[in-house]
């Protein structure tokens, strides 16, 4: 069966081993390819949705406010403010006559209701259409009620995901600096890109401790104001997630000199590096024979366990579509201890140098794709009869009609898949999906269907 693919698209698909390696990437979706990548609002509420003790308004209509807490569980050890969803619901008068005193009586009843410590506003595709100056109008307010309210030039249409990502590290960036650093320890970092889904953000922080760091600021992952404020007083930006939170750490180092290094907690391999490598940074022998000790103590009691899943999960195939390109090459590496082989890896928002680098660990044969649709992964998921397909919320029903298990490592999992404990969850829920009797009755769709 030939590949359902748009002749426009085919520089955004490599085959490993088959041809040398040239991709296009980071460019608009085809219109009307359905796209799996989001818009630039989008990608700004992934990013700031989960600091908790912040208000949350998106200035446009109802539907754009459809993307909530719900769907991307970020969880808090305390305020819940980002789990209400608000919104200045525009209707068609407001679009003709401006929204701006809709969105200035909303700002001020919220904040009076809830006594946010921030407020960050978001502007959407029809704010962007009309005009409406959320600048000022957050100045406004901000002057008003004594607390940092903040505009997210979000508006959907100029751009992609990526886009607002950016936009988010913008709006984060304005809080950073504004608080004291005093009492910050020397060896102290922030964490970056961890948006505390299953309460990861909690594990990765207990290894730190017991490291002999402080965390200076969870940024976004149960996030706080006041951290936010101080976290240009940390020695080190760690970051997990470098698309989303990348440009906020360069524009950490250009103002405030602090340095960065790229990291990730999925899998054993990157899970213990990404641990030696903050290690390595602060240079006190001390750190590193507490790091080795943390190491030790996990893969004791990790590798025993791990031994009956790859035993029964050898020789089956994995495909993964995930958001960012980064955490695609940490599930190469857990799909690989376990003994399986990735046949399909791809990403909504990954870089030509993300690409290159995934196709040097992955096997000939694999297929590298950028910014898929529906269509094109059903296409590949039937060519190379997976046993299993990793992705996110959108993903989960091609795979289901297909007759594929399916792991959702993206927004919808109540169990944590970070570090070392992450990587026994992640490998026990692959070997439930995969073994699954369920197949016996369902049976899978091949490619001449």
């Amino acid at each position: 069966m030939e590949p359902a693919i748009f002749s426009e698209r085919a520089d955004q698909i490599h085959r490993v081993g088959e041809q040398p390696f040239r991709m296009a990437c980071n460019r608009e979706s085809l219109a009307g390819a359905v796209s799996q990548r989001a818009c630039v609002f989008c990608g700004s509420r992934v990013v700031l949705y989960p600091i908790a003790d912040a208000l949350h308004l998106v200035h446009g209509p109802i539907g754009c406010a459809a993307y909530t807490w719900d769907i991307r569980g970020a969880l808090s050890s305390g305020p819940e403010l980002h789990r209400l969803s608000f919104s200045t619901d525009l209707q068609e008068t407001d679009v003709i006559f401006g929204g701006e005193k809709k969105l200035y009586r909303a700002l001020v009843e919220l904040i009076d209701r809830h006594h946010p410590e921030a407020a960050f506003v978001y502007s959407t595709c029809i704010v962007g259409i009309i005009g409406d100056d959320l600048e000022g109008i957050c100045k406004k307010v901000s002057r008003e009620k004594g607390l940092p309210v903040i505009p997210v030039q979000s508006e959907g249409f100029k751009g992609n995901k990526r886009a607002g990502y950016h936009a988010a590290c913008q709006a984060i960036f304005r809080l950073v600096g504004t608080g004291s650093t005093e009492g910050i320890s020397p060896h102290s970092l922030n964490i970056l890109g961890d948006f505390n889904l299953a309460g990861e953000i909690w594990i990765i922080r207990d290894y730190f401790k017991r490291m002999g760091l402080e965390v200076v600021a969870n940024i976004t992952g149960d996030g706080r104001v006041g951290d936010l404020q101080r976290a240009h007083g940390a020695a080190l930006n760690v970051v997990q997630c470098s698309g989303a939170t990348m440009d906020l750490a360069k524009m950490m180092q250009q103002k405030y000199g602090i340095p960065f290094i790229r990291v990730s907690y999925f899998g054993v391999e990157d899970m213990a590096e990404s641990l030696y490598n903050v290690a390595r940074f602060f240079k006190e022998p001390g750190i590193m024979t507490r790091t080795r000790e943390v190491v030790r103590e996990e893969l004791i009691s990790l590798y025993p366990q791990l031994q009956k899943y790859r035993k029964a999960l050898s020789g089956k195939k994995a495909a993964i579509y995930v958001g960012g390109a980064f955490k695609a090459f940490s599930l190469v590496k857990a799909f690989r201890l376990l003994g399986m082989q990735v046949v399909l890896v791809g990403s909504q928002t990954g870089t030509e140098e993300d690409y290159r680098e995934l196709e040097e660990i992955t096997d000939d044969g694999t297929i590298i794709v950028d910014d898929s649709n529906p269509l094109e992964l059903t296409s590949f998921l039937k060519e190379k009869k997976v046993d299993i397909f990793v992705g996110g919320v959108k993903e989960r029903p091609i795979a289901y009609k297909l007759g594929v298990g399916f792991c959702d490592h993206n927004h919808e999992r109540k169990e944590p898949l970070e570090g070392f404990i992450g990587m026994l969850y992640f490998a026990r829920e692959v070997y439930n999906t995969v073994m699954s009797p369920v197949w016996r009755f369902l049976p899978r769709r091949s490619a001449s269907h």
